[in-house]
């Protein structure tokens, strides 16, 4: 017998508890809590394919609340929806320890598929995020197929990155991702109209998008039908212009004074009062959480388990590789990588990493990456593989186009589905792409991040493309493991290094320059961080710390000095924080206390202080570059042999 919904009611029960939790926690924004619970209930009850008891169920529409401000309003979805979220946990919002955190956190709450909260970032990688069905579903026809939404507001809009990332999607014809804009014309400091006049839907339609307004953002009915239409979408992704009035009911609705601080204790019980609600805290009707979770059920009943039966009647392969793209470990073994070195034995470290990445990732269905407008410059194009275009889903060249931004947030995305993403760029670019690659290291994901250009060695592009402090940025980002190999031989070892990783982003700096292969690096010690590349037989007068290029000449230095009758130890660093987290005898085995040590590298002098307490004895790099032939622009600055070897002799005397 079908039942009677009280759509009304559930969705205001969703408002009560959304500022309910704000009332208790004394933080979080009302505002979109009572303006656009009407939106998120209607994709909830009506459209989104999901298995609550399951939450990573793979073949799930995704969601991201790219506004992720409103948490509040999510997790009391969640809980309504029948979610592992209970009213205790609604009572912990942002409470330490909770799994009601003041934004959306992935891997701490059951169903946010992303963490967001930096404007604009969850819509770019929900780009990412349908980007990877496009290709899952190319793949595995009959197998993957699912929706990608996000729920954004003006502020995500504003966001250069949600630009970025949006024409982009329109280029490839996303039709299975679906934006819901919550459009109430009020940002945080007041009216958009201060600071956003776009025709927004006209600004996506240029985009190569569908663009569908709902005036009124309280009916059910109109919401529902527009995500109908967007679904049947067959080469466009499309955006949902939905009318709303921020914080509404409340005396300050309509008002930016509602966005972000809690409502008065009588305006809340004057809320509840239109609503026909008593003023209990956290008092929930079980016959509307019954009807949500009813609506729900007759849609997604048991869909884990019947997508885990599909999976297991395929064969071996195909099984094989769905079951990583479904798991949390996503180390790939490299078995029997043949290398072909150069017969002068020298080589630039992009191209030793072009070479690796074409002999893996084009026979991986894991691996899947690109360049920000610069597979020539990075290096980074893999022959034969197609490219990710269109008509063509299963090609494993991604053209980001200039755009590092939303490259950066589209490999999250990528991750997010179960891929092993890896994205390239200039190593100073690698600032245009920080609120992503720092979202990355939050969630631990398994990101690859290619970066060349690596040091004041690129000359006559000058200082604004010479890296100086973007190396100490990457290195003080938790999670995110940094390599600058010096040659072939460390590349190598760190490419090893990086796929054995079960977990985490990890970003690896080469040179453009080509340089000789080294006899004296070694493969199979770059995983330990550091490790000693020249020894002396007695004790050393000095230790020379050092990575990237700078080893080679460090190397010379040491040769020179020798024939002096100093004796020093070079040490390559290319990954420091590995070095740091050896154990203490493997340190001091390596970098003996009663030493003297010097550091030597053309970048921040700030990331060495936890090895060198005496600056003097930092031969790094605190000011901007030059232009110029790359041995003028190091004979500039110090870094040539001969300066090399003046500098470290006078330390050591």
């Amino acid at each position: 017998m079908e039942m009677e919904i009280n759509e009304t009611k559930i969705i205001d029960q969703i408002r009560c508890l959304g500022i309910d939790m704000i009332d208790k926690a004394q933080s979080g924004h009302p505002g979109i809590v009572l303006g656009a619970a009407p939106i998120i209930y209607t994709l909830y009850a009506h459209h989104l394919k999901f298995d609550r008891n399951h939450p990573e169920y793979f073949n799930r529409d995704r969601f991201v609340m790219s506004a992720g401000h409103g948490s509040a309003l999510l997790y009391a979805t969640l809980h309504m929806a029948g979610f592992d979220i209970s009213l205790n946990d609604l009572k912990d919002f942002r409470q330490i320890d909770s799994i009601t955190p003041g934004h959306p956190e992935y891997g701490v709450t059951p169903g946010v598929d992303c963490t967001t909260g930096p404007l604009g970032q969850g819509f770019a990688t929900a780009v990412g995020m349908a980007m990877a069905e496009a290709s899952l579903r190319s793949r595995y026809k009959d197998v993957i197929d699912y929706n990608t939404y996000v729920l954004c507001g003006d502020g995500d809009l504003m966001e250069g990155v949600s630009y970025e990332a949006a024409s982009l999607a329109g280029t490839l014809g996303l039709n299975k991702l679906i934006v819901l804009y919550d459009s109430n014309d009020v940002c945080l400091d007041g009216k958009t109209s201060d600071t956003f006049n776009d025709n927004v839907s006209m600004r996506f339609v240029a985009q190569g998008w569908n663009a569908i307004t709902v005036d009124d953002g309280t009916n059910v009915d109109l919401i529902s039908k527009a995500i109908e239409t967007a679904k049947k979408s067959i080469d466009k992704p499309t955006i949902i212009e939905i009318k709303t009035v921020i914080g509404k009911y409340s005396n300050l609705e309509g008002t930016n004074k509602v966005h972000g601080s809690p409502l008065k204790k009588e305006d809340i019980t004057s809320i509840k009062e239109k609503m026909g609600f008593r003023d209990i805290p956290f008092a929930v009707s079980q016959n509307s959480v019954d009807e949500m979770q009813a609506m729900i059920d007759e849609r997604c009943n048991n869909l884990n388990d019947k997508f885990l039966e599909l999976v297991d009647s395929l064969d071996d392969r195909v099984k094989e590789e769905l079951h990583y793209f479904m798991n949390k470990d996503k180390s790939i073994e490299v078995k029997d990588l043949f290398y072909d070195l150069p017969e002068d034995k020298k080589e630039s470290p992009r191209d030793a990493s072009s070479k690796i990445l074409n002999a893996i990732v084009k026979d991986n269905p894991y691996l899947f990456g690109g360049a920000a407008d610069l597979f020539g410059a990075n290096k980074t194009y893999i022959k034969d593989a197609g490219n990710f275009q269109k008509d063509n889903y299963l090609g494993k060249n991604i053209y980001f186009g200039v755009r590092e931004h939303a490259m950066g947030a589209i490999l999250n995305g990528l991750a997010l589905c179960g891929f092993r993403p890896y994205g390239s760029t200039f190593l100073s670019f690698s600032d245009y792409l920080k609120p992503s690659l720092r979202l990355a290291s939050m969630m631990d994901l398994a990101n690859i991040y290619v970066f060349t250009h690596d040091s004041i060695g690129v000359g006559e592009d000058g200082p604004t493309h010479q890296p100086i402090e973007q190396l100490l940025m990457l290195r003080s980002l938790p999670n995110l493991d940094v390599f600058r190999p010096a040659d072939t031989n460390e590349v190598l070892g760190a490419y090893k290094a990086i796929l054995a990783k079960d977990h985490g982003p990890s970003a690896i700096a080469l040179a453009r320059n080509s340089l000789p292969i080294l006899e004296e690096t070694k493969v199979t010690e770059v995983e330990k961080g550091g490790y000693i590349a020249l020894d002396t037989v007695e004790k050393p007068k000095g230790i020379v710390i050092t990575c990237g290029e700078e080893l080679h000449a460090v190397l010379e230095v040491a040769k020179r000095l020798k024939t002096k009758g100093i004796n020093i130890r070079v040490v390559s660093m290319p990954n420091l924080e590995r070095f740091l987290a050896q154990d203490d005898e493997y340190k001091e085995e390596v970098l003996p206390v009663e030493v003297r040590k010097i550091v030597v590298e053309t970048s921040s002098s700030f990331s060495w202080n936890r090895l060198i307490y005496n600056s003097k004895y930092l031969i790094t790099l605190d000011q901007f570059g030059a232009s110029g032939p790359a041995s003028d622009v190091y004979k500039k600055f110090g870094f040539d042999v001969d300066s090399l070897e003046e500098k470290i002799d006078n330390l050591l005397k």
